[in-house]
């Protein structure tokens, strides 16, 4: 059952209760929080899937609780993705509050109790981490400090770490507060739906998977350019990069869904290990096939060095070898500023042996089967498939990254 609540939406009928929640958002003044959860949260409040719910933002920005709302009503007036009602804009933003984290954990505390006084009974806490790494060490420290890991969950957005020991260091320290079953390390750009629907067109689909394999694919292309800048973010964007910031998260996803066999269930620790196999089977990369670049005005921003020497753009070649994929390689791209925004993926079939077709016609070269989808404050908004006879552009296509045939 779908609601007219807005595309997409389940309608709350159609879910199982859901117990009352106290949020805390840590990096709660942050850009993630702007343009993503805090118009995210508000239309599931307009949207009665989150009935009794409490949001506490936290900070290293020193405000109080009506600044905080002003921000949220700001945020879901320019980030959300359908006009609110002024009333229920309203409703939403007297259930937030702030508490800067600088005050210390007893203050945090404080503020969550207040809101699950105000609920009433024993509410779950849920906190969602949208800070750099180097601060989530501080954050679950505090979280131990103030009590308030009990009825708890943690929702840690990507990079976790920044290199594997790290990781593995970070993982350890969270463990010392939340038990496995309480911790979700997440990224966001897989909840999408075009991300998601991968699956569908692959495995719900008996035109494609046949001919889905070294065979009949020449090269797959995987494009997510974005219109966007690094905006207030240089201070965390300068120590991250594009490579670290959307490649080994979003794009290495994403390519895992499309290089993968099909999972023994739609579950997740299924879908999980047949990600980790296309993993495991990627050749190292060669930096001779990898293109960094920054757009220009890029170490202006405040938070980024002068000198700085980190990506805002990066292209590259990747080789998966077994025995569905040898041989083909896949390009990956993606870039801040750049001048149009999209999720594109591009499977190049292979060429027949001859053509009928003139030479330059483009007709022919490299049939694509494209998924592409656009975000949603982009100008043509939508998410489609589309099959054609006819490569990419010319000039527009990822062929001269390419490495001689192994």
């Amino acid at each position: 059952m779908v609601s007219t609540n807005g595309p997409r939406d389940v309608s709350p009928e159609a879910l199982p209760p859901i117990e009352p929640h106290v949020i805390v958002l840590f990096g709660a003044t942050g850009d993630l929080a702007k343009r993503k959860l805090l118009p995210g949260l508000l239309h599931l409040d307009q949207s009665g899937l989150i009935p009794d719910c409490r949001v506490v933002g936290t900070s290293l920005e020193d405000i109080d609780d009506h600044a905080f709302r002003g921000l949220a009503r700001d945020a879901s007036e320019q980030f959300g993705r359908k006009v609110h009602d002024p009333a229920a804009l309203d409703n939403f933003c007297s259930q937030l509050s702030y508490v800067p984290q600088g005050r210390g954990p007893a203050a945090l505390a404080d503020a969550v109790k207040a809101a699950e006084r105000d609920l009433g009974g024993n509410p779950r806490r849920l906190y969602h981490l949208s800070v750099p790494p180097a601060a989530a060490v501080d954050v679950i420290h505090t979280l131990g400090e103030a009590g308030l890991a009990e009825r708890a969950r943690v929702i840690m957005e990507k990079p976790f770490g920044t290199d594997l020991e790290w990781a593995q260091e970070l993982n350890a320290k969270v463990h010392v507060v939340f038990d496995v079953s309480q911790i979700f390390r997440i990224d966001h750009f897989l909840g999408k739906e075009a991300a998601q629907n991968i699956l569908a067109l692959r495995f719900a689909n008996g035109l494609f998977e046949p001919i889905w394999n070294r065979n009949h694919i020449d090269h797959v292309q995987i494009d997510v350019p974005e219109t966007l800048d690094v905006g207030t973010r240089g201070g965390f964007y300068d120590k991250t990069g594009a490579y670290r910031d959307m490649v080994v998260t979003h794009l290495f996803q994403i390519m895992a869904f499309v290089a993968m066999e099909p999972p023994t269930a739609l579950a997740p620790n299924a879908i999980t290990e047949e990600k980790n196999k296309v993993f495991r089977t990627m050749r190292p990369l060669d930096p001779e096939h990898v293109v960094r670049g920054q757009y220009e005005g890029y170490r202006s921003i405040q938070g980024v060095a002068p000198d700085s020497q980190t990506e805002t753009f990066v292209a590259l070649e990747s080789w998966v070898d077994n025995w569905r994929w040898s041989g083909v390689p896949f390009y990956l791209r993606t870039g801040k500023a750049m001048a149009e925004g999209a999720r594109i993926i591009s499977i190049a079939f292979r060429e027949p042996p001859t053509t009928m077709f003139p030479a330059g016609s483009g007709v022919g070269e490299w049939g694509v089967l494209r998924q592409a989808a656009r975000p949603v404050h982009e100008p043509r908004e939508g998410e489609h498939a589309v099959l054609t006879p006819r490569g990419p552009p010319r000039g527009g296509h990822a062929r001269g990254l390419r490495a001689p045939d192994p």
